[in-house]
């Protein structure tokens, strides 16, 4: 029986990779939809949110099934709380994307106020920490999932100063306003993207420790 439990157990995990490489596609695309004026590719990234949620939708059930069917230890009831709860971010990650692919379509043919400098490297930098955060999970690497909650503040630096320069094209030409908005929220769901990696980072911490342990509990939850 505890083989065929290990082997539950990992089935979840390699789904929940499946889901992660989903969700980094689709940020990955939304920026390329972003950055194109792609409005065909917007709307692909909507609808193929549905197959996220479904599977996050999946990856919760067979979870709760294991918890009550199997009658899991305290390490494996944290293994199967911690896939639970990865697959949640995941999902949210893939609402950031689908966002930003709403505000592209939402954008029509006006063109961008500035270059995309620092908005594709906010989604690079939050990719990285999507698939790292992931191999710290599969590893049970405490120690790795604490370095990159970390360096979750350079994403927040690019979020700043994306915020800046926007506020200043803002005060110098008020009908500037809607084009600087709109890159303003595109920015503000990449900045939520990493944040959202931090909290797969203090699952692994848990996971591995059975501590609760806030990363980077200075971040601002306003934004």
């Amino acid at each position: 029986m505890r083989e065929t439990f290990d082997e539950q157990i990992r089935g979840l995990q390699e789904d929940l990779l499946r889901m992660g490489d989903m969700v980094d596609s689709a940020i990955e695309r939304s920026i390329k939809a972003l950055a194109g004026r792609d409005i065909e590719l917007a709307r692909e990234i909507i609808n193929a949110d549905e197959a996220i949620n479904q599977a996050q939708r999946d990856i919760e059930e067979r979870c709760l099934v294991l918890i009550a069917t199997q009658q899991p230890l305290a390490s494996d009831l944290r293994a199967i709380t911690a896939v639970s709860s990865i697959a949640t971010e995941l999902e949210r990650m893939g609402d950031y994307a689908k966002e930003i692919a709403h505000t592209t379509i939402l954008m029509g043919d006006q063109p961008l106020l500035k270059p995309l400098i620092d908005v594709p490297r906010m989604a690079e930098k939050g990719r990285r920490l999507l698939h790292q955060q992931l191999d710290a999970f599969i590893n049970r690497d405490a120690d790795m999932a604490r370095r990159l909650s970390a360096e979750d503040d350079e994403v927040d630096g690019l979020y700043d100063q994306v915020y800046r320069e926007l506020l200043f094209l803002m005060m110098q030409d008020p009908k500037t306003i809607s084009r600087a908005t709109h890159l303003l929220w595109v920015a503000h769901n990449l900045e939520r993207i990493a944040d959202r990696t931090t909290n797969i980072g203090e699952r692994v911490v848990f996971l591995v420790t059975g501590q609760v342990e806030e990363l980077n509990p200075w971040r601002g939850e306003a934004r």
